[in-house]
């Protein structure tokens, strides 16, 4: 698979709490939601073919974080990401088939005056991160493979390991099985450019309708000290998605303590924050 050829897009608000913790509650007051919980919006972070836009730079990288210049507040958002087919009609999607998932990076920048979502998302190559190991998805509903995997993530800085999201089950997720995937579907085709959020209708037209999506679903909250501490070049963020039927959070800590990551049912990504 040539993941240069997938459209990226993610999910806003997906986590309750974490738009609070990460200072971007207030980019939504005006975007309005049929119940509490749904997310705000989606949102680009890659758009091949597109014209005359920083969309069109391919941002994930499997090993590094390309630091940005003039940015000193970079944080790790530790999600799932989900690889779809995308089917359409009449140039509207009509159906997302999800069938594989990985740990995924939804490396951000916290731009208080930036004018939409994608603005914090892609500053260029290797702003993104997605796991080398993507694992196949029998069935996006309950009972599926990903209701048994937990999300983890950690900063590794001078030879410490901090806990920087909660370790959180992927089960947890606001919106998630045909419940995520009829809502994105509908802003798809429907959302609008508004406030924050951009027409992605007119993305899928402009990327001449890619047969493939990557769609991260959403961060976790951060621990206390991932809500405090901003990336430096030198770190290394780790996110892992792992099967809490072979493992358990104190496991998963050590191995990201020491280094060492051993066995299967995982998703890994581990990215060095690299100096521009």
């Amino acid at each position: 698979m040539e993941l240069t050829k997938l459209i990226g897009f993610g999910v806003a608000g997906n986590f309750a709490g974490h738009l609070e913790q990460a200072g971007e509650a207030s980019d939504f007051v005006n975007v309005k939601v049929k119940d509490a919980i749904q997310p705000k919006a989606i949102f680009p972070f890659y758009v091949p073919h597109i014209e005359n836009s920083f969309l069109n730079v391919f941002p994930i990288s499997h090993d590094r974080i390309q630091f940005p210049s003039g940015a000193d507040n970079l944080q790790i958002e530790p999600e799932v990401c989900l690889i779809c087919d995308v089917e359409y009609e009449n140039n509207k999607v009509k159906a997302l088939q999800p069938c594989e998932f990985a740990a995924f990076n939804d490396c951000s920048i916290r731009r208080p005056g930036a004018r939409k979502i994608s603005e914090k998302k892609n500053w260029g190559s290797a702003s993104k991160g997605m796991s080398p190991q993507r694992i196949t998805l029998d069935k996006f509903s309950s009972g599926g493979e990903l209701d048994h995997y937990h999300i983890a993530s950690f900063l590794r800085r001078n030879g410490e390991c901090h806990a920087y999201g909660l370790d959180s089950p992927a089960v947890e997720y606001s919106y998630f099985h045909e419940t995520l995937l009829n809502w994105v579907t509908d802003k798809m085709n429907h959302q609008q450019d508004e406030g924050p959020a951009e027409d992605i209708s007119a993305l899928l037209r402009a990327a001449q309708y890619p047969e493939k999506v990557i769609i991260s679903i959403g961060a976790t909250r951060y621990t206390s000290f991932g809500e405090q501490n901003f990336l430096q070049p030198g770190d290394e963020s780790v996110v892992v998605v792992y099967d809490a039927r072979r493992y358990n959070a104190e496991q998963i800590s050590q191995m990201a303590a020491t280094g060492e990551f051993t066995g299967e049912g995982m998703s890994l990504l581990r990215q060095l924050v690299v100096a521009a």
